[in-house]
């Protein structure tokens, strides 16, 4: 919707406010914005800024100082920033700043403490807090947001908890971050057969606020789930409980560990972090999913499919940049002249036979090909005789892929990263794409560091960890009183435990969110995707309600929304999604304010 469209209520004297509800890095990030545009769009004229959130802004939940020292980032120092640059495709100015490195004055190859990195988000915070001014009051509300009311097109007033009077604000933004649900039915079932059998169950949830402590020393743990949850719940039960890695590389026990069977869907871990920086010419990205390509899907009568007509022009993206880096930095590994292959690979249909048999003609090691669906699937019809095979299998697994993603002689794999982010940047304006997607990113992209991966061999070899294998089955047996897990890869062998993990964040629903703020705007009429996800203006995160309106005065940010951007912090020089959207919902709130003004100042 225009702002210019925009139904402005009737004229009062009260000062212009705005409320954010969330004040941890995407409500920093999105302060930083408002900054960098107050002086163009809204200049000098008084603002009341209202931050809601139960912890410390800048580092908010995730990246509070009161957690572990030993939970690391899953990013590297010099690859974390919050400030834009010029790849940045936004409308407001530049405003340059330190990455997580530069500030701390750290070794940008070092994966920090979430400590640090909460350390780094507070400092960004009071930056961004003195750099609106002195013509902008900053209120700091440390409780929840229950519920926003008032008329669609007027001032709203938002309840907070323990509070009597309602916060009145001229615009909301929500950037509430990762949601807490309600049990599903699976979970519900679980939980009570559970609570039936005096068992531990331990629901999806951030793993360093769950209470480990029913987990006892010894016993068998089932952990459903083996990507960045499991890892945080690896080092918690290890180290966490006094454990030690010599320097060999062994895992020294102190005794007091638990033994954790852990499978997924895949049954492996997600690929390690890239351990070399890249040399060379860059792919010149997007190429076939880019912004003509998704004008071209939103033109259609009918909504795309993610898998029949988007994933295609995904699975061609990522092998030109894939095939881009093969043939620039190893010619020698392939057949023919780029030209030639490029101007080919152009005119094929994506995931045609005649793109196939290009590929197969100009690369001649099948190792050198890109086969996402393999990647995707790295066990299915693989079977192992028995569960010690099995162990063997996967640390074999585990240790190739270390050595592949450190070794630049296969720096195809970072070519098909950039490939990653660039094809992440153009989606919100698809909305909801799926939960596939996220979570194959996140397996390719966004997996742990090395040196996490290494530990995970160390335990295995000590039998702290025992891998469960691909496909994963829990079942709970009434008459044995335990859960059971099996497993495709060793068909017909189960494990009893009297404990289960679910090692994963709770899918964002906001029909099941825990969230009194989002329940109650969901029942009012707000749009949600059958995911889950709050639906928004791709444009400026406005938020639409269930026939794709906007709401005049409610923006909202984050991974809850339709408006997802890959990761929780952007890499510098990458064109981040999320600092376009942070400024063009920016812009967006200054202007609706500013115009608020005259219009009041006028009558």
């Amino acid at each position: 919707m225009s702002l210019a469209r925009s139904k402005l209520p009737t004229p009062s004297l009260h000062q212009p406010s705005l409320v954010v509800v969330g004040a941890g890095p995407r409500g920093t990030g999105f302060l930083e914005r408002l900054a960098a545009n107050l002086p163009e769009l809204y200049g000098d004229q008084p603002l009341d800024v209202h931050l809601v959130d139960p912890y410390p802004p800048g580092g908010g939940r995730i990246w509070r100082a009161e957690q572990s020292p030993l939970l690391w980032m899953n990013s590297m120092a010099e690859d974390v920033t919050m400030f834009t640059d010029d790849t940045v495709q936004q409308e407001g100015p530049v405003r340059p700043g330190p990455t997580l490195a530069e500030w701390a004055g750290i070794d940008g190859q070092t994966f920090p403490s979430r400590r640090a990195q909460g350390a780094y988000l507070r400092w960004v915070y009071e930056e961004a807090v003195a750099a609106l001014g002195p013509t902008v009051t900053v209120h700091e509300h440390r409780t929840r947001a229950l519920r926003i009311g008032g008329p669609r097109e007027g001032r709203q007033h938002v309840r907070l908890e323990g509070r009597a009077e309602p916060l009145a604000a001229d615009l909301v933004v929500l950037t509430i971050g990762h949601l807490d649900a309600e049990l599903d039915d699976e979970q519900r079932e679980l939980a009570a057969f559970a609570a039936r059998h005096d068992l531990v169950h331990l629901p999806p949830d951030f793993t360093a606020d769950s209470d480990l402590s029913a987990l006892r020393p010894g016993e068998p743990v089932i952990v459903r789930g083996f990507g960045l949850a499991f890892v945080d719940l690896m080092v918690l039960l290890t180290e966490g409980r006094g454990g030690r890695y010599a320097e060999d590389g062994s895992y020294l026990p102190s005794g007091r560990e638990p033994v954790l069977y852990v499978g997924s869907r895949r049954g492996v871990p997600y690929h390690s972090k890239i351990g070399y920086a890249w040399q060379g010419e860059r792919p010149p990205l997007p190429r076939f999913f880019g912004p003509e390509a998704v004008d071209e899907l939103l033109s259609r009568p009918s909504r795309p499919d993610f898998r029949r007509d988007v994933w295609p022009l995904i699975d061609k993206e990522l092998g030109f940049a894939h095939y881009h880096r093969l043939f620039t930095a190893h010619p020698e590994r392939t057949a023919v002249d780029w030209p030639d292959f490029e101007e080919k690979y152009a005119a094929a249909d994506p995931g045609s036979p005649e793109l196939h048999a290009l590929v197969a003609a100009a690369v001649p090691d099948p190792a050198d090909r890109l086969d996402l669906e393999a990647l995707d699937h790295p066990l299915d019809g693989v079977r192992f005789p028995s569960y010690e095979a099995l162990q063997e299998g996967l640390r074999g697994y585990v240790s190739q892929d270390l050595t592949r993603r450190h070794d630049d002689a296969n720096s195809v794999d970072l070519a098909v990263f950039l490939g990653l982010l660039s094809v992440y940047g153009q989606l919100p304006r698809l909305g909801d794409v799926g939960r596939w997607w996220h979570g194959f990113f996140s397996y390719l992209a966004s997996g742990p560091p090395g040196p996490r991966l290494r530990q995970l061999l160390a335990l295995s070899d000590a039998g702290i960890v025992r891998f469960l294998g691909a496909g994963v089955t829990v079942e709970s047996d009434e008459d044995a009183g335990v859960f059971r897990a099996g497993s495709a890869s060793v068909p017909g062998e189960w494990i009893e435990a009297r404990a289960l993990v679910e090692a994963r964040l709770p899918e964002p629903s906001l029909d099941r969110t825990r969230s009194p703020l989002l329940r109650a705007l969901y029942r009012d009429g707000a749009g949600a995707t059958g995911a889950g996800l709050l639906t928004v203006d791709p444009a400026d995160g406005r938020v639409l309600d269930r026939e794709a309106r906007p709401y005049p005065r409610l923006f909202a940010l984050g991974p809850h929304t339709t408006a997802r951007a890959p990761g929780a912090f952007t890499r510098p020089r990458t064109g981040g999604p999320a600092f376009r959207q942070n400024d063009a919902t920016a812009r967006a709130a200054l202007g609706f304010l500013r115009d608020l003004a005259c219009h009041r100042l006028s009558a």
